[in-house]
């Protein structure tokens, strides 16, 4: 394989999936009304729910591509095409049981589709098409879409994403017209279904495009399992890290009707809405130095290694900054014109929220070079963390209300997240005090906190001078120069304390001159 320079990769991987999010963005905007008007609240609803049941039933997934991926990496770096071709292999092997098992699964839930959806005002000839369809085309990606994890781990998934956006908005925009035309459930649910094999095609053809001399092999698969044990043992380890993250993120609504109200979990929703889809836009740029990441600690330099995990640790962090700062200045007037001053949250929520979201965003960096490292045999960790959410979510929302609830998953973050899993990379990994960790948190915390003083200052003075009274265009306005104050502010802020923005910078202004 042809070796490629892993910053263009990264930038291609980011370049693609900030493409591809505004591009979902806007066809989820215009498209969603046209559903919701030709098809019935109640049937995309239906598809919502399959959605969701489907969603359960992958979770036999988790674990499986990330374990494939972190063995990949050292192959790739030494471009050992054998093991490559073995690695593919097995993965083939284990997804075509994973395979196999949801669509045993989702036989056996089939059966029980009537009740779930006895309710329903839509046919059970519709409901079944539909879950089956939703099935299959969730099965070819087990089946026969194997191989792009060597897309994912080589750092072309810009490749995979960029195949399945243009597949997928496709779809989306000829079902618009077809409910627009037709009102036809069959057609909608049919494209579902041809989508996912076109995707299959397509994506199949491109790797054998890129990657003429792979040949795997599922049969041969199986008997090479016995010669990779580590995968075996990565995946259940994954696998309880996986599931933890995935309990708490489902519980906490719960946690919220039990300990407050039915109605404070929509609320409560409105805003996770908001801050889901700035999360979803920065993982989506940021996270495409995973592999990477990988690839560089299969390089073994450690004084490199620690020098990127500092950069990246920066922009993160930078980036994050400005993004919680922005939530918190700017959500509840956002919150009024959308919905109204009744769907609003206290302040003490609102701190919570956008502090809760900057250690979700700034804890990526820290997480990529553990599983570049293959560090998942923390497994009492992810159990740990469970156990303190369900513990200190209870005893402060007993207290506290929704401000406690909210206060519970935090808390657990801090002990586990920004305590332990920090310890075990420096310590295990880099081979460094965890000192260093908390300094790098500290001299990006402190410039964040008095840039949001200084931008709060300077955008407010701007806003009163030009004195726009228009509830949307004023509350953009105030967005645009309070972004663009405390971008500056925390750059200036920053750039001093902070040696990985400094790298970043001066890797910038070099890229630009050539």
């Amino acid at each position: 394989m042809a070796k490629e320079s892993r910053v263009t990769k990264s930038l291609l991987n980011a370049r693609m999936n900030l493409i591809c999010y505004f591009v979902s963005l806007i066809a989820a905007f215009f498209t969603r009304k046209i559903l919701l008007n030709y098809l019935g609240t109640e049937f995309i609803g239906f598809t919502g729910t399959l959605g969701s049941l489907l969603g359960f039933l992958n979770l036999a997934e988790l674990g499986v591509g990330v374990a494939i991926g972190y063995v990949l990496y050292k192959p790739i770096f030494d471009d050992n095409k054998i093991k490559i071709e073995e690695v593919v292999s097995v993965f083939g092997y284990l997804y075509r049981i994973i395979g196999f098992f949801i669509l045993g699964s989702g036989v056996i839930l089939s059966c029980f589709l009537p009740l779930i959806f006895q309710d329903a005002e839509i046919s059970l000839y519709v409901v079944y098409l539909g879950f089956y369809s939703y099935l299959f085309a969730s099965l070819f990606g087990y089946f026969f879409n194997y191989r792009m994890s060597l897309l994912s781990a080589d750092q072309r998934n810009y490749i995979v994403t960029g195949c399945f956006q243009l597949t997928n908005t496709t779809k989306v925009v000829l079902q618009m017209v077809l409910a627009y035309y037709t009102k036809n459930y069959y057609l909608f649910l049919l494209i579902e279904l041809f989508t996912g094999i076109l995707n299959s095609i397509i994506l199949n053809h491109i790797i054998d495009k890129t990657y003429p001399w792979l040949e795997s092999n599922i049969q041969r698969g199986k008997l090479l399992f016995k010669k990779y044990p580590e995968i075996g043992r990565y995946i259940k380890q994954l696998f309880v890290h996986k599931i933890a993250g995935f309990v708490q993120f489902q519980t906490l609504p719960l946690f919220i009707y039990s300990f407050v109200s039915l109605p404070m979990v929509a609320i409560y929703i409105n805003y996770t809405l908001v801050t889901q889809r700035v999360q979803s836009l920065m993982n989506g740029v940021l996270d495409s130095t995973g592999a990477a990441v990988g690839n560089l600690i299969s390089e073994g330099n450690r004084t490199k290694i620690f020098e990127v995990y500092k950069e990246l640790f920066a922009i993160r962090a930078f980036v994050s900054g400005i993004l919680a700062c922005c939530v918190y200045h700017l959500i509840s007037p956002f919150i009024i014109l959308w919905l109204g001053e009744e769907y609003l949250l206290s302040n003490v929520v609102v701190i919570l929220v956008s502090v809760q979201m900057y250690l979700f965003l700034l804890r990526g960096t820290t997480d990529q070079f553990l599983f570049g490292y293959g560090l998942f045999y923390d497994v009492w960790a992810p159990v740990t963390e469970s156990v303190l959410f369900m513990l200190l979510t209870a005893i402060f929302g007993t207290y506290y209300g929704l401000p406690g609830v909210l206060a519970g998953p935090l808390g657990a973050n801090l002990i586990i997240i920004y305590g332990w899993k920090p310890f075990f990379l420096f310590k295990k990994g880099f081979k460094k005090s965890v000192s260093n960790f908390y300094y790098l948190v500290l001299s990006h915390l402190l410039p964040t906190l008095l840039a949001y003083y200084s931008a709060v200052k300077v955008s407010n003075a701007m806003m009163s001078i030009i004195a726009i009274q228009f509830g949307w265009f004023n509350w953009f306005l105030t967005s645009v120069l309070f972004t663009i104050s405390i971008t500056i502010f925390l750059y200036l802020f920053a750039y001093p304390m902070s040696k990985g923005l400094r790298i970043a910078t001066n890797r910038l202004l070099k890229k630009r001159i050539r």
